[in-house]
């Protein structure tokens, strides 16, 4: 799973020294704040965990972008409090560090936590329409570029059509920012293929609104990855984000591992 979604950063570091910080996160989560549909991938998807079951995600995203480099480590939690129903928490915890001249500045520590609530309210035919409100928390220390310092809210409308051994996710998102940065609009298509039982190659495109108002250059992304599942309850997964322009880093690697219990 994992929403993933672009966040905009203006940083203080050193306090006299300001700069900009453009990464897309993981990020998923957040990371970030959103959980994706089967990590590697960007885009959510239609599906719930079920009544009284449980989903954990721990991964970590690395991001590249010009030499400065953004490390992420996210654990989402997902309860089945419904069969159509889930509520998800998020928790990332992210090392910037950036380059300055001949000065290099880092950063680490907790960033934005999200509550989000996914309610599927189709199914039929193998596809499923799902919508994802969502609360972005400003517990990171937006001074150190950790956080951005506003609660901001989102709400994401979700589509998966299964044609086996394809299956395509659609998710369309908006967040609402706060007054200094451009609201954003995500747009993204994904598509998993099953090799065989326990592999799934997957791959994803797309883009988001660049938060920064002073740019009108928005990113774009694509992603290519797998997914090996050792049993019904638990999978391990791979991926490489690439931009596809200079508003999104240069690459991003992504790995995972996911619990059903």
């Amino acid at each position: 799973m994992k929403f993933q979604i672009l966040k905009f950063k203006v940083s203080k570091i050193n306090a006299a020294r300001k700069f900009n910080f453009l990464f897309a996160l993981a990020l998923t989560f957040i990371l970030n704040s959103n959980v994706y549909a089967m990590h590697p991938l960007i885009s959510d998807d239609a599906g719930t965990t079920g009544t009284g079951k449980f989903n954990l995600e721990m991964n970590v995203e690395y991001a590249n972008d010009n030499g400065d480099s953004e490390t992420q480590f996210a654990a989402t939690l997902s309860a089945g409090v419904r069969d159509n129903i889930d509520i998800v928490l998020t928790v990332p915890y992210l090392f910037l560090k950036a380059e300055e001249g001949d000065e290099t500045f880092k950063e680490d520590g907790l960033s934005d936590i999200s509550f989000e609530v996914k309610w599927r309210f189709y199914e039929k035919d193998g596809l499923g329409l799902a919508l994802k409100p969502g609360i972005i928390l400003p517990s990171g220390d937006e001074d150190k570029g950790l956080g951005d310092g506003k609660t901001a809210y989102y709400l994401h409308f979700l589509a998966t059509k299964e044609f086996e051994p394809l299956t395509f996710h659609l998710d369309l998102g908006y967040i609402r920012n706060r007054v200094e940065l451009r609201d954003v609009w995500h747009y993204s298509l994904a598509a998993e293929y099953a090799v065989s039982k326990p592999l799934i190659l997957v791959a994803n495109i797309g883009g988001e609104t660049n938060p920064d108002k002073e740019s009108n250059v928005h990113p774009i992304f694509l992603l290519g990855g797998i997914v090996y599942k050792i049993n019904d309850n638990f999978s391990f997964d791979l991926g490489l984000k690439t931009g596809l322009n200079k508003a999104e880093a240069d690459y991003t690697i992504l790995a995972g591992i996911i619990i059903d219990f």
